[in-house]
């Protein structure tokens, strides 16, 4: 008797000499098994699903739970049924979920955010002065990528910018697929205990700021210290990592592309919009339960099954995108990706990413027109093993 296939592994590996795009298998599945068993690094099987069409309705169906968080699967020391946490937006559904995106997503409406514009303004050029004055070259991660968002999240959330180093290095390790268990509780019990004591001085001495408006006692449908704590840790960790990485890597793919540089200069949200889709930088999809029987595309799924939604695969679909593996900033809609998620759990910082992204790319390449990578290309080191994708230090030179 034949033995039966095993099933293939969750897609990990990049095409060599292309960092910015996708493993090639994905194109492959797009084509002949669009939404097929793999077997992801924390030991269940999930239905990996590559289609732009099929993504989209997966994460617009109020059946398929996120309950196992976003990224969980890929990370060989995560139980997927481990306890929902109270207060943590990305993993609760329906009503429970409703009722923690009510009470933050008036911060980050498109006029809120217009309003910081300026702030974020001031922030990019704060650092390229300083970045200038330390001289060429310099890590622009360090200088430039990372400081930023961090700062502007700070500002938003009323966590002190002086403890980043903390809450940064905590955050390092709670986003990689290499950490082991017992760093990753560590981490998360030492941000926690940093939170839990934040939040009780905003209780005593609240501000102008989010958590303090989160933590007041007169506040309608009040959250407990424990919801406060997971749903502050959500907003602070996705807060700065994601933005910071697209930073980085939007500046590397801008400085290998001739003309891509006046095209951001011309037009910033248009060309944002293409990075975000170009790069995706939730490199590993996310993750979703089915609670009952459902069809996507024309593949049965039962009730019990994990799915893997892969957002770098939808992104990649020349059914929707023409030339998808091309950066072409003159695409038609370019804000029908899926960089952000899509439906209910979809980004709710979107907003306030866009703007900073907007404001970082026009002023590094205004003040600085003749910036270049200063290390051979193969040289800069990527975060293959980290949930969101981007570099650990970047080296550039200009003059």
């Amino acid at each position: 008797m034949t033995a039966a296939p095993a099933t293939p592994d969750l897609p990990a590996t990049r095409p060599a000499g292309c960092p910015f795009d996708p493993p090639a298998e994905y194109a492959t599945r797009r084509e002949s098994a669009p939404t097929a068993k793999v077997r992801c690094p924390a030991g269940m099987e999930a239905l990996l699903v590559t289609r732009y069409a099929d993504v989209r309705a997966v994460l617009a169906d109020r059946t398929m739970s996120s309950r196992g968080a976003s990224s969980v699967h890929v990370n060989p020391n995560a139980d997927p049924d481990e306890e929902i946490s109270p207060g943590s937006i990305i993993q609760l559904d329906g009503a429970a979920h409703a009722r923690l995106r009510k009470k933050v997503i008036a911060e980050f409406t498109v006029r809120r955010v217009a309003a910081l514009r300026g702030y974020v303004r001031q922030l990019v050029d704060s650092h390229l002065d300083a970045m200038l004055a330390h001289g060429s070259p310099a890590d622009l991660v360090q200088h430039f990528a990372l400081p930023i968002p961090s700062l502007v999240i700070c500002e938003l959330l009323g966590v002190p910018y002086a403890d980043r180093a903390l809450f940064q290095r905590q955050s390092a390790t709670m986003v990689s697929t290499d950490a082991t268990r017992e760093e990753g509780e560590q981490a998360y019990h030492e941000l926690s205990g940093y939170l839990a004591g934040l939040f009780t001085e905003k209780q005593r001495n609240p501000q102008d700021d989010l958590f303090s408006r989160l933590s007041s006692a007169g506040a309608d449908d009040p959250l407990t210290m424990e919801e406060l704590v997971v749903l502050g840790l959500s907003l602070l960790v996705a807060g700065h990592e994601t933005t910071a990485n697209m930073i980085a890597l939007s500046t590397v793919v801008l400085l290998e592309h001739p003309g891509a540089r006046e095209a951001v200069l011309a037009e910033p949200e248009r060309a944002v919009e293409e990075l975000l889709r170009y790069l995706s930088v939730v490199q590993w999809g996310v993750l979703r339960y089915a609670t009952e029987g459902v069809q996507v595309g024309s593949r049965p799924v039962r009730a019990g099954e994990w799915l893997v939604a892969a957002l770098n695969s939808a992104n990649r679909d020349e059914s929707v995108f023409a030339g998808a593996d091309k950066l072409d900033f003159d695409r038609e809609s370019p804000r029908t990706h899926v960089a952000f998620g899509f439906g209910a759990h979809q980004c709710v910082g979107q907003q306030l990413a866009r703007v900073e992204l907007q404001e970082a790319l026009t002023g590094l390449f205004r003040r600085i027109p003749d910036l270049r990578v200063a290390v051979p290309r193969e040289e800069p080191e990527y975060k293959h093993n980290t949930l969101v994708y981007g570099l650990r230090e970047l080296p550039v030179a200009w003059g």
